[in-house]
Formats: C-alpha cells, sequence, structure tokens
C-alpha cells in the first residue's frame, strides 16, 4: 500500500516515524525539542516544532499523516480563527480553584461523573476555561471557537479548512463531551465559559478529516494516551500500568463505565471502544523518596538493594500515599509505614517495601477495573522504572497476570500512524472502516506470575489489611 506517516506533539518535544502500511515497521524517524514555556505556549511552537522534526525529506513519499498530540491541553480562538491567547497545557495548578467551583456549580462529583465521565481537576480544558472566564474575561469574551492540540495540528496541516474536526478519543479528556452519550455537552462549556462556543464536529477513528492541497491524507488524530495504547496494540484482555510520578491503570472495553465517585474517568480510545482509566498520585514519587531517605543516588540503586531483600519485606508494608491519595480517595492522609520489628529495620527491608507498596496501589486501581467487569488477562507496563528489576521481580504475583514490558518507543507516533494508514485503506476500499490494520505488535519482555503467585498474593493481602486497619472503607473496589 505504501507508507504514512504518525507525529506526536507532546509537552516537551515533536516525533514522527514513517512506518509501512501493511506491516506498521518504522522506515524513519525526526525528531525536535519544543521550548520550555510553562503552561502558556504559543501553538505556533508546535507548528515550528513539527517542521524541524519533518526536515531532510523525512515525509517524501508519505500518503497519510495522523496526529496524536498532548492531552489537556486547549486552544482558544476568535470568531476569524486567531488565537486569543496562549494555548493552556498540562495539569495547570491556576487552575485548582476553577476545578472545585465548577464541581459545585453542577451539584458535586456525581453530577460531573454521570454528565460527562470526569470529575474536573485543575487540568481538564473544561476547568481552563472556567479560569479564563474568572481570570482573564475579555479573552473569555473573545473566544469563539475551542480546539485542543491535536485538533488545532489537523487544522493547520489541511490549511485552516471551514471544517474543523476532533476524534472521540481526544473529545472524551475536554470535560464537556460524555463518551457515554457519544455528545457534547455545551451547557458545560456555558458553565465554564460565560458564554457558547463552536466545538469541531467529532468523526470516526478511521475517517479522514481531510486532504491537503497536495494530496496527503490527514486522518482523525487522538490524544496521546489513545495514540500509544493504539501503538502498543491494546485490545480486550489487557490493561496499560503506567509509572510516572503519579501512576494510571486503562483497560481496553466495549462500553463506558459509569463511576458515580469519579474514581473512574470514562475516556474513549481511538477504535470506537472505550478506555476507563484509574490513577494513583503515588508511583515513582514513591520510590525516589524512599531513595532520598536512605541516601542513594538513584532508582536503580534503592532497586539493587531492594533485590537484597525478601517478598513481604520482612513484614513492613508502606500505605505510599505520600502526597494524598485518589485511589482510595484520601486526598489529606500521609503514607504510612506498618510491621516495624527488629529484625525488620534494615535498609533492603525498607527499599523492598517501597516497590511492593507502589505496585499494591496500582494493584488497587486494577481492582477498581475488575470489579466493574473488566477482564485483565495481561498488563502493559509502561515507564523507565518498568525496566527495574525489583519491579519486575514483583509485578506478575502482585497483579496476578502476566506483564509485559515493551521495549522503549515512540507508541503515540506509532499509534498516530497506524489510524493514519487505517484512514488511508479505508479511502482506498482496501480496509474495513471497523477493522484497524493488524501491525506487528510491540517487541517486549514477557513476565509470568509462575511460581510466585501464591507468595505474591499473600503480600497483597498484608498490604490490604494494613490498609484497611489504617483507613478503614476506604477503598470499594
Amino acid at each position: 500500500m505504501g507508507i504514512v506517516a504518525g507525529l506526536d506533539s507532546s509537552p516537551d518535544f515533536t516525533r514522527i516515524v514513517v512506518c509501512d502500511t501493511d506491516t506498521g515497521a518504522v522506515l524513519r524517524q525526526g525528531y525536535a525539542p519544543h521550548p520550555a514555556e510553562g503552561s502558556d505556549v504559543d501553538p505556533q511552537t508546535w507548528l515550528l516544532s513539527l517542521g524541524e522534526a519533518a526536515g531532510g525529506g523525512l515525509l517524501e513519499g508519505v500518503q497519510a499523516i495522523g496526529v496524536s498530540a498532548q492531552a489537556n491541553a486547549v486552544v482558544p480562538l476568535d470568531a476569524q480563527g486567531a488565537t486569543v491567547r496562549p494555548a493552556m497545557i498540562g495539569g495547570d495548578k491556576r487552575a485548582q480553584v476553577a476545578a472545585a467551583d465548577l464541581v459545585d456549580a453542577l451539584g458535586g462529583r456525581e453530577a460531573w461523573a454521570q454528565a460527562v465521565g470526569c470529575v474536573p481537576t485543575a487540568a481538564h480544558p473544561v476547568t481552563k476555561l472556567r479560569w479564563l472566564q474568572k481570570t482573564e474575561p475579555d479573552n473569555a469574551q473573545r473566544t469563539a471557537m475551542l480546539m485542543q492540540a491535536h485538533d488545532w495540528l489537523v487544522w493547520q496541516l489541511l490549511g485552516r479548512p471551514v471544517r474543523r474536526t476532533t476524534d472521540r478519543g481526544g473529545a472524551s479528556g475536554t470535560g464537556y463531551w460524555s463518551a457515554t452519550t457519544g455528545a457534547y455537552r455545551p451547557d458545560l462549556v456555558e458553565l465554564a465559559l460565560g458564554h457558547q462556543a463552536m466545538l469541531p464536529e467529532v468523526i470516526g477513528p478511521s475517517e479522514a478529516a481531510g486532504t491537503t492541497p497536495e494530496g496527503l491524507l490527514i486522518s482523525a488524530g487522538t490524544g496521546e494516551t489513545m495514540a500509544a495504547a493504539f501503538g502498543l496494540g491494546v485490545g480486550f484482555g489487557d490493561a496499560v500500568v503506567s509509572l510516572g510520578a503519579s501512576g494510571s491503570v486503562m483497560a481496553v472495553h466495549p462500553e463506558p463505565l459509569h463511576d458515580a465517585t469519579g474514581t473512574i474517568t470514562s475516556l474513549a480510545d481511538a477504535t470506537g471502544m472505550h478506555l476507563p482509566v484509574v490513577t494513583t498520585l503515588n508511583a515513582v514519587r514513591t520510590l525516589r523518596g524512599t531513595a532520598e531517605l536512605l541516601g542513594l543516588p538513584d532508582l536503580e540503586s534503592l532497586s539493587d538493594l531492594a533485590m537484597k531483600s525478601t517478598p513481604g519485606a520482612h513484614g513492613l508494608v508502606l500505605l505510599p500515599y505520600l502526597e494524598g491519595e485518589r485511589t482510595p480517595n484520601l486526598p489529606h492522609t500521609a503514607g504510612t509505614l506498618a510491621g516495624l520489628r527488629r529484625e525488620a529495620m534494615r535498609p533492603e527491608h525498607l527499599a523492598r517495601a517501597a516497590f511492593e507498596g507502589m505496585l499494591c496501589g496500582l494493584a488497587d486501581a486494577l481492582d477498581v477495573l475488575r470489579g466493574r467487569g473488566v477482564d485483565v488477562r495481561r498488563i502493559f507496563l509502561l515507564g523507565p522504572a518498568a525496566e527495574l528489576p525489583a519491579v519486575q521481580a514483583a509485578a506478575p504475583s502482585l497483579f496476578g497476570a502476566r506483564v509485559v514490558v515493551p521495549q522503549p518507543a515512540d507508541y503515540a507516533a506509532i499509534g498516530a500512524a497506524r489510524q493514519a494508514a487505517w484512514a488511508l485503506g479505508v479511502s482506498q476500499g482496501t480496509l474495513d472502516p471497523r477493522t484497524p490494520p493488524a501491525w506487528q505488535g510491540a517487541a517486549a519482555q514477557v513476565l509470568d506470575p509462575g511460581e510466585e503467585l501464591a507468595v505474591g498474593q499473600a503480600v497483597r493481602q498484608q498490604f490490604v489489611s494494613v490498609r484497611e486497619q489504617t483507613h478503614p472503607g476506604a477503598f470499594r473496589a
């Protein structure tokens, strides 16, 4: 069929991969950093970075492009399509008060969860609109059109046509589109911004957003999270556990999961399915804090030390709620170290307890999804910490499932390229609009619980017992 490109515009860089449409093999790659600009970013820098990453004839012969971009960015435009102010990106702490205001304005967390499948936080675009209305009312009044990062980039690549599009995945993270109904909630835009605004048309995952004057097909595009899941080849029975400073657990599911508490964020994926997500506030920050406490220079040293201990850490249990916690919902609590006995008071046991505590916290998040009927037979473990021996030794038995550690790759860009190949195939009549191209899976290390399963589940039960004694009834899977 030919070659396609996927570009991922993250907060820090643009990556482009050029892939074979039949196999997904990466043929060429490009990269360019974004200038560091904080929470307000001129979208033009995304275009400049894209141009730099595509230099040297990288896109020569490409027939279609897919776009993935950072979540939680909102680009306010005026009636002529010009940016009203810089794009607001990321988990903008300025909007924390606005998030609380919005939650109250609609009647609480449950009202939001029912309306759009998520409860507004400082990161959500809908919250940033509330902040704009309260802090920059003139800019809010001038805002006539709302886009996210990938919407805006697709629109620019197409030459700024009258038709403006987005996809279900990106729309589901705004706070004003519902994955359950598949429709916008314009009343929530008005609640946040103070007036209505034009919103992009939500098109299907295999549809094209349009064609450039040069004849290059541009696919729907999607958010970075959805593109990475698509690039990894995540399907039914799979979950993805992401180890950042905080953690997240998501899985592909055939239907949206309504959760009145807001513990589950109900997103849409890049294939027409759903992507329920549960987050924890404490993942790798737990490891970094423990390394600092023990005077260790890095996480590799902490892992080496933990491997000198044994499963269960000689009875030490760390509840890793160092920044409060979202799962379970304990925003004002602190961490707890339990099981201190003289023989357990050794550095290697504390190091082991830190790894087990982090992974048990993520296992709690997995149990939230399992408790709602999500089938989890295989777990993709992402993030640099997934390579640590102490993580790989404990994760399969604590999670109770096969663990897959993919080799590092530009999965969001690969997912965007796969979407481009899908849209191209549909336009040529060679692919079914309901079935994406079957690309080769990610190269990965596969870890099975094996004989360690019973030991891991005993460690997990020890963690659960301490959690219930310390915070009775806080966790409800």
